[in-house]
């Protein structure tokens, strides 16, 4: 028991000699060389050495907020006839095709305006045809409405020119 209890005692001082901050010195040697050590060498000095525990700051381990992304923005455009283009058809029927991107949801109606004018009305389709158009140059633009008749976009203005045989 005796021998257990001095085993501790000396287990006891020699952690407590480790503990204690040891010191080191640096200095050149005869070649210009750096020489690190733990006594005193003539001309070296004593190197300031502060222990700090190795303990990173707390991180916020919190996932950023996902924010939904932003809905992509519709656009119309009439894909036929091509702007300023001439319709040749004697009967006045012009063929009026238009593209919505991205495609439109249920419930979305599609409204064309021709000359300025609402024609017909809306409708789930972005195809329109129109009858007995006189000569001349007219305008189309067609337009996206929501659910609630809300407009949501519109082509640009196209002019397309419509020529008819004459007969006097």
């Amino acid at each position: 028991m005796k021998l257990l209890w001095l085993s501790l005692t000396l287990l006891l001082v020699a952690n407590s000699t480790l503990a204690q901050e040891k010191k080191i010195f640096v200095g050149r040697d005869a070649n210009g060389v750096l020489v690190f050590s733990d006594s005193p060498l003539p001309g070296s000095e004593e190197v300031s050495l502060q222990s700090r525990p190795n303990i990173m700051e707390a991180t916020d381990t919190r996932l950023p907020e996902k924010k939904p992304p932003a809905p992509e923005p519709y656009t119309v455009s009439i894909t036929q006839p091509e702007n300023e283009a001439t319709v040749r058809d004697n009967t006045g029927s012009v063929y009026i095709s238009g593209r919505i991107s991205p495609r439109f949801q249920r419930g979305f109606r599609v409204r064309l305006l021709f000359d300025g004018k609402p024609h017909g009305e809306p409708q789930n389709s972005a195809v329109f045809v129109l009858r007995d158009v006189y000569r001349g140059e007219h305008n189309v633009q067609i337009e996206l409405l929501d659910q609630n008749g809300k407009l949501i976009a519109t082509s640009p203005l196209t002019i397309f020119y419509m020529h008819r045989t004459r007969i006097n």
